[in-house]
């Protein structure tokens, strides 16, 4: 999309049952134009090898309710098999990511061995040096004996020191983790344990909660939304750092890590670039308030779009926001632009050196990367303006919705590609030098430039043909699932 210049610088129900309710949400990107993976593939597919989409993910969304009896199943059964309650058969799933085979296997091999290791069991010498008492080793009053609580380990406690652990546990959030109050112990409490101890309907409702939550969380298939009070589980056959999208609130995230979708990065380097990014927030604060000046006539200008060809409002001159370099000759210089030029002698210099070079290395990735951001805020407010103008031709008689659905869907596609190019700068800062990091700078330039292309063209939708700005949504939507393809993890 183009860029104008300007010369002046400018919980009530099960079915809704919440397991993040006492969650702080972090707030929703404000350029994000919503579902705009949606709608646009019949623009932009072919037939064949082109028609290969490496972000296809199957999922599927489930409430409360269908999440709950997917558990209870898995549950009911390995109790039967194991022959436990079935408030152990889920510590024992837990334990294990409810990886039913692995638990299988494990317990035809040695079945004391897995009661041991999900922490439910003691292992038999901690349990050989257990000696009875009637006195509560932790408030150390005579108890009489049938008031002693103990779990499989001995270690023997008033009830209600019980009451007072559990309840003081399930107050600061925790589940599953509840255990034995002995020194040392790790054994877990079951829930069958746990629920009677808890004095008030409020206390057992909080337990219910975190319980689900962190069944769900360890389940290995599983994933709660992350979205603000939304209850729903996000289901899949096999967990990859994929785009997942709830069916009710229409949270869009990554199913490995529950964060903001990052293809191509991965999610431990996409955390360290956030955490750096943070870290360095001086530097985001100036470089989000920069201006430049016209390479030619030198006006102070502003960007007001998503698109990086500029044209100076005052002598007209086309040049790239990004290196102000000229644009006519830019296609063909793409690469230089989005490549940063390592120093090979850097490491035989001083350690000043060595810093500056390091600090020059991140300015030029996070400008890029909070460059692209930006274009994308500026472009959402495009889309909104192509909306208002369907609208508008429509009200007037000059064609229905679906005759101009192609201007929304164009727009809805740059917004999915420029996305894509924002992660690809915190994978190339990480990236090891070398000929994959040459083969990802090269791919990421032709995205680049024909994303670049395309913004221009959606800016400017009425002096291009439908054909034409369908085949360069084609063209940059190829090139996003070429990159993809070869280094997206997969």
């Amino acid at each position: 999309m183009s860029v104008d210049m300007n010369s002046q610088g400018s919980d009530s129900n099960e079915e809704d049952y919440d397991p993040n309710c006492e969650e702080e949400e972090e707030d929703e990107d404000p350029g994000d134009i919503e579902d705009y993976y949606d709608g646009v593939a019949n623009d932009v597919e072919q037939q064949g090898a082109d028609a290969f989409d490496p972000e296809e993910y199957q999922f599927t969304c489930l409430t409360y309710k269908e999440s709950e009896s997917t558990l209870n199943e898995h549950m009911a059964s390995l109790a039967a098999t194991l022959k436990v309650s079935h408030a152990v058969a889920k510590l024992v799933l837990v334990s294990f990511h409810w990886q039913i085979s692995e638990i299988l296997e494990r317990h035809k091999s040695n079945a004391a061995q897995l009661l041991v290791e999900a922490r439910v069991q003691p292992t038999s010498s901690k349990h050989a040096m257990v000696h009875s008492s009637h006195h509560c080793a932790v408030c150390m009053q005579f108890v009489r004996k049938e008031n002693l609580l103990s779990l499989a380990c001995q270690h023997q406690f008033c009830r209600s020191c019980w009451e007072q652990h559990c309840t003081v546990l399930v107050k600061d959030g925790v589940g599953v983790g509840v255990s034995c109050m002995a020194q040392d112990c790790l054994l877990r409490t079951p829930e069958d344990f746990v629920f009677p101890l808890l004095p008030s309907e409020e206390l057992k409702d909080k337990y219910r909660r975190y319980l689900f939550r962190d069944y769900v969380e360890s389940h290995y298939q599983l994933q709660l939304c992350p979205g603000a009070d939304c209850p729903m589980v996000i289901q899949v056959q096999e967990p990859k750092a994929r785009r997942v999208q709830c069916n009710r609130c229409s949270e869009v995230f990554c199913f490995k890590c529950r964060q903001m979708y990052h293809a191509p990065t991965d999610c431990a380097t996409i955390r360290k670039w956030l955490t750096k990014c943070a870290d360095d927030s001086e530097t985001a604060n100036y470089i989000s308030a920069h201006t430049k000046d016209c390479p030619k006539c030198n006006i102070c200008i502003e960007k007001n779009g998503g698109c990086n060809h500029m044209q100076c409002s005052k002598c007209k001159h086309d040049f790239c926001w990004m290196c102000l370099g000229d644009w006519k000759t830019h296609g063909s210089e793409y690469y230089e632009c989005s490549r940063y030029k390592e120093n090979p002698d850097i490491v035989n210099q001083s350690q000043q050196a060595q810093a500056r070079e390091a600090l020059k290395k991140y300015l030029f990735y996070f400008e890029r990367w909070e460059n692209h951001n930006k274009s994308l805020q500026l472009e959402a407010q495009t889309y909104q303006r192509i909306q208002e103008k369907i609208q508008e031709r429509v009200m007037n008689n000059l064609g229905t919705w679906i005759d101009w659905q192609y201007l929304q869907n164009a727009a809805k596609l740059l917004a999915k590609c420029r996305y894509t190019l924002q992660y690809t700068y915190p994978y190339a800062y990480y990236m090891e030098s070398g000929p994959r990091k040459k083969l990802f700078e090269y791919q990421q330039a032709q995205l680049e430039a024909e994303i670049e292309n395309l913004s221009w063209k959606v800016e400017r939708a009425d002096s291009y043909d439908r054909g034409d700005l369908e085949n360069q949504m084609h063209i940059a939507e190829q090139r996003r699932r070429t990159l993809l393809k070869d280094f997206h993890d997969t």
